[in-house]
């Protein structure tokens, strides 16, 4: 029997308490709010549309590797060692 249900009043989890702080505890993300100029945003945003990915995405890629004191030529000589390697 195919039973019809009406969504219409339902909360997303984010607007219950006890389900938001679940998808905190287990998405391993913190929902944040910074400011960044729009330069920098809009850079994130072109290279985000040209590899056909996520700005956010990247931008926290770029965080974390600065939190763990990589530079660029560290990421460069990083990736053209495994790609010799691959060849």
């Amino acid at each position: 029997m195919d039973k019809e249900y009406d969504f219409s009043h339902a909360k997303r989890a984010h607007e219950v308490p006890h389900l938001a702080q679940l998808q905190a505890e287990h998405s391993g993300k913190a929902r944040i709010t910074m400011r960044v100029d729009n330069d920098t945003l809009a850079i994130f945003k072109a290279r985000a549309e040209l590899s056909g990915g996520n700005y956010q995405t990247l931008m926290n890629e770029a965080l974390k590797q600065f939190a763990q004191g990589l530079t660029l030529a560290d990421i460069v000589r990083e990736t053209i060692k495994q790609e010799l390697h691959r060849a």
